[in-house]
């Protein structure tokens, strides 16, 4: 029987209210842990967990009015995600050949599909995540630098703010941002990316591959090319660590070639924000290929192929 009392009304009233706040926020929630992760389900159980919390705090008899959802939620969200990191490390400790994040996809936004200029107000905030070569990058720094580096840096947090999320010192936190900004840096210095000019990329560099065409290989590769390959010990991989230099990447890519299913379907999506390519054999998702090009933007100078069938669920 339904509880038509006033408590029983104020109880669905405060329910409700928790529900829609939680709704509101969440898509920005998702977006931050993934880039602290790098795990889709990682992520969707950081939520899971954030969300009972919020339930939980806001439900309970007398509970205090929050001034600041959004910041209270975050908070939760980024030290939930802190701590199921020490899970996820030592899962990657047993993990079989390299370790990618797990692609985050979406179409290709409408006037990219067009040819145009991306309009990033057409982005989704879920896409606001870094691209695959700086997730790798990320996953070099401590577990603390790289919230850090990921509130300021990504989504604009002071550090002020970013402070009172991870209960740390101002101080502390400007000490984090220096270190994980010139980590990063190092490792991959900035530069504006053309969405449409990776996408060109990546489709000669898929059709070169497919075709066996090595004399166009060898054009778009650059000398110092790296080729991570994750199949997580369950699918095709390149090996157990990254492939370096333009010969040994190409010799690999045009014998993978040959071992792949036949007729792979090539559709073009959305990888962290870059243009990449999905492969599909028949309905079943084979691999997600995306490319990191040189500064000028003329040749490949990461590319990350992703195997592993765990990480290709719900593909379409």
């Amino acid at each position: 029987m339904p509880d038509t009392s006033s408590a029983g009304r104020a109880r669905e009233s405060a329910a409700d209210m928790a529900t829609r706040v939680f709704v509101e926020h969440r898509e920005l929630l998702f977006s931050i842990v993934y880039n602290m992760l790098g795990s889709v389900a990682d992520t969707e159980d950081v939520l899971q967990e954030t969300w009972l919390s919020w339930a939980s705090r806001e439900e309970a008899p007398g509970a205090e009015r929050i001034d600041s959802p959004r910041a209270y939620l975050v908070r939760i969200a980024v030290n939930k995600a802190l701590a199921r990191q020490a899970a996820i490390r030592r899962r990657r400790e047993t993990y079989v050949g390299p370790w990618l994040p797990e692609p985050l996809v979406t179409p290709l936004t409408g006037s990219l599909a067009r040819g145009d200029a991306v309009d990033a107000a057409e982005t989704a905030e879920r896409t606001e995540s870094v691209s695959m070569a700086l997730l790798v990058v990320l996953e070099t720094l401590t577990p603390l630098e790289r919230a850090v580096f990921v509130l300021h840096e990504v989504f604009g947090y002071a550090h002020t703010e970013t402070a009172d999320i991870l209960g740390r010192s101002p101080t502390a936190v400007r000490q984090l941002a220096h270190r994980a900004r010139e980590h990063v840096h190092a490792r991959r210095p900035r530069y504006p990316a053309d969405p449409h000019l990776r996408q060109q990329v990546t489709e000669r560099f898929a059709a070169a591959v497919s075709s066996g065409d090595l004399q166009t290989l060898l054009r778009l590769l650059a000398p110092d090319v790296t080729l991570w390959a994750d199949g997580g010990g369950k699918a095709t991989a390149a090996g157990p660590r990254p492939v370096h230099g333009r010969d040994k990447v190409c010799r690999l890519l045009a014998t993978g070639a040959t071992r792949a299913p036949s007729a792979l379907d090539i559709r073009y999506r959305q990888v962290n924000g870059d243009p990449s390519a999905l492969l599909f054999s028949g309905d079943s998702p084979f691999a997600v290929l995306v490319l990191d090009l040189t500064p000028d933007g003329q040749q490949v100078c990461g590319i990350y192929f992703v195997t592993n069938p765990e990480k290709l669920k719900g593909l379409t």
